[in-house]
């Protein structure tokens, strides 16, 4: 995708392989994916009031909804952190 505005969605998946749930869309808005993305990290790690046993960021275009399945869902490997990120949509 080209030029555009980019909002982080952070999302609840469940333990399964079912689709996960957006809960908010964060304010900040990123003019490219490459700066949405290198703000995910950070947006995960102030989202720790989400009630969900797996927590994901995704850039999401304005005007669109994130949608992950919990399947899709990338885990840290050993020794990495808690947090979850999703891949990328194009």
């Amino acid at each position: 995708m080209g030029p555009g505005i980019f909002l982080i969605a952070i999302m609840g998946c469940g333990d399964g392989g079912g689709a996960c749930r957006q809960v908010r869309t964060l304010s900040p808005r990123y003019e490219s994916r490459a700066a949405c993305t290198a703000a995910t990290t950070t947006a995960l790690a102030s989202a720790t009031d989400v009630d969900a046993p797996v927590i994901v960021a995704q850039c999401v275009a304005a005007g669109t909804r994130a949608t992950v399945r919990g399947a899709d869902v990338k885990l840290p490997g050993p020794g990495r952190a808690s947090l979850r990120v999703s891949p990328l949509r194009s």
